[in-house]
């Protein structure tokens, strides 16, 4: 349970998702649409904004009882997302109280839409807040009560469109477990379908709810972290930036999206801009991303500056492994050697391996070596999308000077990331098939991402038999540091293809 891999995914640009999974009410007239006050709808934005401070001045002088139910959750939801950002335990024990008096509150009302509503997304900010924190059995519990809570306000009350965003949103983090938690799903009595709560999301997003927007960055989030749709999702993003060009928060996902969409430069631009706005939550994990966009650039010193910067602010211990370790990459890369082994040692002892990028900081780690210099250079180059520059370092490469089967191995899946992302698609499949033959049974990522990159290609071929064979190959491998990830992006795609063909 500790290692739910959907609830990570969307948790993964900072655990932000619970800001999205906010809304309000009215107690006097039931709202099918559902709108904000003028007032509430201010406060509402600032929360979103990661003003959580400046939302709760103006919620104080909110007083009318029409909108009680209102200010009870834009209420929760500033504190929720303080928590979130701050990870401060003693608040998150403060906002326990409340949730559970908040809860009782509400259980003490006349059944309604918007009753039955407000208790399945305070739960689910529940057991958001709970999975922050570490409370993984707690966390499921609350999970599942949101889940039974809007299932019964969908099938009650069908017109009421909030719910669509809070089902919607259980339905795709439920249909993105991977297959070896099914049977705990099943023992829940929870089941979900990435393509249903898409679906849901789609309709609240062309509906005149006040929800729209919100819907709107729930959708293109899952078509990012969950479909792998990332150029789809930073354009989405950018969308919604031309209306609201200083959201924070939009402006964190936006960033998000373009460094898993090969485009450094443009989420330096819009970390640009996000220093410019800079009142409310101090967001730590963008010093992060601002080290790895300059990694990816090759400005190893800069980079090393703000991993820094990062370790310095951050209090979770998630990504400081990973941080200590490309601390120890850049050195190594600029042939500091000293220093590289300073922090390489380092990294062994600190942080956890839970996310991503510390799984792989991990096992890079046990070998007790650092990588190739030309291939760390290539697979940086490419990932930031600076594709000239790859190429160059990749002319450059003797494969005699590959001394292992791993580095040999990584060579041609180098080659494959970057020709499958400069579009040569034909050349990118014989370098990832090559991939493939070269790692056999070894625990390393290459294999599973190649047999996932080709499912993708053959699924935007319309070969759907071979996209299927290929996805069901990336579920196969059964030790790798992004074994939850690749099985839960393979199996969405399985979805998506079965529902397309009807």
């Amino acid at each position: 349970m500790a290692n739910i891999s959907p609830i990570r995914i969307l948790k993964k640009a900072g655990l932000i998702v619970c800001f999205f999974l906010s809304t309000t009410i009215s107690f006097a007239v039931p709202d099918q649409v559902w709108q904000f006050s003028e007032e509430m709808l201010k406060a509402y934005r600032l929360v979103l904004n990661l003003q959580p401070d400046k939302a709760q001045e103006i919620l104080s002088k909110i007083s009318s009882p029409a909108e009680e139910l209102h200010k009870i959750y834009v209420l929760s939801l500033s504190e929720t997302v303080d928590i979130l950002i701050t990870e401060d335990q003693k608040r998150f024990d403060q906002l326990e109280t409340n949730f559970r008096q908040r809860l009782q509150h509400i259980d003490n009302l006349p059944e309604s839409a918007e009753k039955l509503f407000l208790e399945a997304e305070l739960n689910l900010q529940k057991g958001f807040n709970l999975l922050n924190m570490g409370q993984n059995l707690n966390a499921v519990l609350a999970i599942r009560r949101a889940y039974n809570t809007s299932q019964e306000c969908i099938k009650k009350y069908p017109t009421f469109a909030p719910i669509k965003k809070t089902y919607g949103v259980i339905q795709v983090m439920i249909g993105s477990v991977p297959d070896k938690y099914h049977w705990f799903m099943s023992l829940l009595g929870m089941r979900g379908s990435v393509v249903k709560g898409q679906k849901l999301l789609q309709e609240l997003r062309e509906s005149r709810s006040s929800l729209s927007t919100e819907a709107t960055i729930l959708f293109f989030c899952i078509k990012g972290f969950i479909n792998q749709q990332f150029a789809e999702s930073a354009l989405g993003f950018s969308e919604i930036l031309k209306e609201q060009p200083e959201n924070r928060l939009v402006l964190f996902i936006a960033i998000n999206m373009c460094m898993k969409d090969a485009q450094s430069e443009k989420a330096l631009e819009y970390m640009a801009t996000l220093d410019h706005h800079n009142q409310g939550l101090q967001m730590y994990y963008i010093e992060y991303l601002h080290a790895e966009a300059l990694l990816n650039k090759g400005e190893y010193q800069n980079a090393i500056a703000y991993y820094q910067k990062f370790l310095r602010g951050y209090h979770s211990q998630s990504f400081k492994k990973d941080a200590h370790y490309k601390i120890a990459i850049c050195n190594w890369l600029l042939n500091n050697e000293a220093e590289a082994k300073i922090y390489f040692e380092r990294a062994k002892t600190v942080g956890r391996d839970q996310a991503d990028p510390d799984k792989n900081a991990a096992m890079q780690l046990l070998e007790n070596k650092f990588p190739n210099k030309k291939l760390l250079r290539v697979r940086y180059f490419t990932d930031g999308g600076f594709y000239k520059e790859a190429q160059h370092v990749v002319q450059s490469i003797q494969f005699t000077e590959l001394h292992s089967l791993k580095e040999q191995t990584e060579y041609f899946y180098r080659l494959a990331r970057l020709a499958h992302k400069t579009e040569e698609f034909s050349v990118a499949k014989i370098y990832y098939e090559e991939t493939i033959k070269l790692s056999k049974e070894n625990p390393w990522y290459f294999a599973p991402n190649a047999a996932l990159q080709l499912g993708y290609i053959y699924r935007d071929q319309n070969d759907f038999e071979k996209a299927k064979k290929y996805f069901e190959l990336a579920m196969s491998y059964r030790r790798h540091e992004y074994k939850s990830s690749i099985d839960t992006k393979s199996r969405s795609a399985l979805d998506q293809m079965k529902a397309s063909k009807g």
